[in-house]
């Protein structure tokens, strides 16, 4: 049954307005971050970790919370439109399922979205003439963007349920990518559910340590997680 309403939200991303997101957005901070990075050559030396840092500095705080929150808004736009949650609710499906299967298929567009981002990284050192091999981390760096941008997917997907808006959430999405830099900067950012993507892809140091233990990043995900899921069911059961 779960599946049936994955494969609904599914074909909702089918051939959708989404995708140019996708293919687009990603190109805007590998372009801006890549342009800085030659502009600055004679201070950032350490080729593919410092364009790596350029790269996530616009990636991190503005361009995929962002498009995280596109997608979410998306995810949640039908419904919003005609009273169709009066339909939705009563399908005879676990309202949990709802919600999961929004955040499952969210979280697949945040899969692409980051193989994605890898892809530009690599064409744009290439196009840059770096030398060496492309880092060995940089898979791992990756995965855990993957997994904080299911993060912000949760979060964003709560946002978008409760406001029945297409651009405020992204809005929020957006402001809440900026306000990572502030809480990274008073030491708050394994706290803070978008700080968890600079965290996780070490967008201010590549060839150090996470910023927080990888226990406190995977509790904290976790939570996050498990509390939207929460609010997102007594949200749909109580008020739609």
């Amino acid at each position: 049954m779960f599946f049936r309403t994955f494969r609904a939200e599914r074909m909702k991303l089918k051939r959708s307005p989404v995708w140019l997101a996708f293919f687009i957005l990603p190109v805007l901070p590998a372009f801006m971050g890549t342009f800085n990075y030659l502009q600055n050559t004679e201070i950032l030396q350490e080729r593919w970790y410092s364009l790596w840092t350029q790269h996530t500095l616009f990636t991190c705080y503005f361009f995929l919370p962002s498009i995280i929150g596109v997608y979410c808004s998306y995810l949640c736009r039908l419904e919003h439109t005609n009273h169709n949650w009066n339909s939705v609710m009563t399908i005879p499906v676990p309202v949990i399922y709802i919600y999961l299967s929004k955040l499952l298929a969210a979280s697949v567009m945040v899969f692409f979205t980051q193989f994605w981002v890898g892809v530009l990284f690599v064409i744009s050192g290439k196009l840059s003439n770096l030398a060496g091999p492309v880092p060995p981390e940089l898979f791992e760096w990756l995965v855990y963007g993957v997994i904080s941008g299911i993060v912000i997917c949760a979060v964003q997907l709560c946002f978008s349920l409760v406001i029945r808006s297409f651009a405020v959430p992204v809005g929020i999405a957006m402001t809440g990518g900026i306000g990572g830099i502030a809480a990274l900067s008073k030491g708050y950012g394994v706290l803070y559910p978008y700080s968890l993507l600079d965290l996780g892809m070490r967008a201010n140091n590549p060839q150090g340590p996470m910023g927080c233990s990888m226990g406190q990043f995977i509790a904290s995900s976790l939570i996050y997680l498990v509390f939207c899921t929460i609010f997102a069911v007594l949200w749909l059961k109580r008020r739609d």
